[in-house]
């Protein structure tokens, strides 16, 4: 009878060592433990404050909801379904030429995403020649955007978060030689490997003028897609068709947006 006591005893310290060893670390869910942690990762970047009545002075005007967002708030969602319908996540933004608003199309398109709770976007200021972003949003970051790209610091350090879902990258000032840094392999494996880390529903990237230099064609390869911006007053229609030309060689042309179009005036031709 003691044996078999004795039997039993061990019997049931083998099964309580089993259990021990088997039981899952966390009860949550494989799913629910990684969004938790892609949560925290955003929730960790350090928080910018914008001031809605400087953004209104740099013609930002998508932080809330209101009449003068309405056309990039309709821009905003026929991009996110275009790209949806694709697959595409990644979106240039550029112009023929300079001073035709493709930076202020950006930053509204950024923050009229972030009002969308179920969304995540991210804003990278590419214009290395002529960055302007950080003035957009009065703030100059310790580490610039050429340091996140080169690896010097990672995202985590570099990037900041606007309310609660939307993550902006940005350049302390000019950077001399902008091609080499867009033409590196180093910058396509950071930006994957934000991708990865962060998974953005959409990555927007503002890019310089394609006219002016090769630095928008050295970078394209690694958007999906481009949104070209051009000014009724000022692009000329030649301008337009060689810069959507070029760009088509590199990545598919969304569409293009018209700014500062007033009605019974006509565009310039060339």
């Amino acid at each position: 009878m003691e044996k078999l006591q004795a039997a039993l005893e061990r019997a049931r310290k083998v099964r309580e060592l089993e259990t021990r060893t088997t039981r899952p670390v966390s009860t949550l869910p494989e799913p629910d433990q990684a969004k938790d942690a892609l949560d925290r990762r955003w929730n960790a970047l350090d928080r910018l404050e914008v001031d809605p009545r400087h953004l209104k002075s740099r013609r930002v005007v998508t932080h809330a909801a209101s009449e003068a967002a309405a056309p990039f708030d309709i821009l905003r969602t026929k991009v996110l379904l275009q790209m949806r319908q694709h697959g595409w996540k990644r979106l240039a933004i550029t112009s023929p030429m300079p001073f035709s608003g493709k930076t202020t199309t950006a930053c509204n398109m950024a923050l009229g995403l972030g009002r969308q709770n179920d969304l995540r976007a991210m804003l990278f200021d590419l214009d290395l020649r002529a960055p302007s972003i950080h003035r957009f949003f009065e703030f100059t970051p310790p580490n610039g955007i050429d340091e996140l790209l080169t690896g010097k610091t990672d995202f985590a350090s570099q990037g900041l978060r606007i309310g609660d879902n939307v993550a902006v990258s940005m350049a302390r000032g000019q950077i001399a030689d902008p091609t080499r840094l867009l033409l590196a392999e180093k910058t396509a494996e950071t930006l994957d490997q934000i991708e990865a880390e962060y998974e953005p529903d959409l990555m927007i990237f503002d890019l310089p003028s394609v006219l002016v230099n090769d630095e928008t064609r050295a970078f394209l390869k690694n958007a999906d897609c481009a949104l070209i911006v051009i000014r009724a007053d000022t692009t000329q229609y030649g301008q337009f068709d060689t810069c959507e030309r070029e760009i088509g060689e590199h990545t598919n042309v969304l569409g293009v947006v018209l700014n500062a179009y007033r009605h019974g005036k006509r565009a310039p031709r060339s």
